[in-house]
């Protein structure tokens, strides 16, 4: 009986680091994306020309309607 009681403590210890390991991995991410926006002086990130050219997922700028 103690042995099965060794090994549930440890997993539960071993799933408790995993889960602080992920959740501290998360805290203190920061993707490159903010990175960029932060460093960058407020550049335009977005491409300026659409890759789209139906007018329905990028609409024209020449479109008034």
């Amino acid at each position: 009986m103690k042995f099965e009681a060794l090994m549930m403590r440890s997993l539960l210890i071993a799933g408790l680091l995993v889960c602080a390991l992920v959740m501290g991995a998360m805290v203190s991410a920061s993707p490159d994306t903010v990175r960029l926006a932060a460093n960058d002086g407020g550049k335009l990130l977005a491409p300026t020309v659409c890759a789209m050219h139906d007018g329905v997922v990028c609409p024209r700028a020449d479109n008034n309607g």
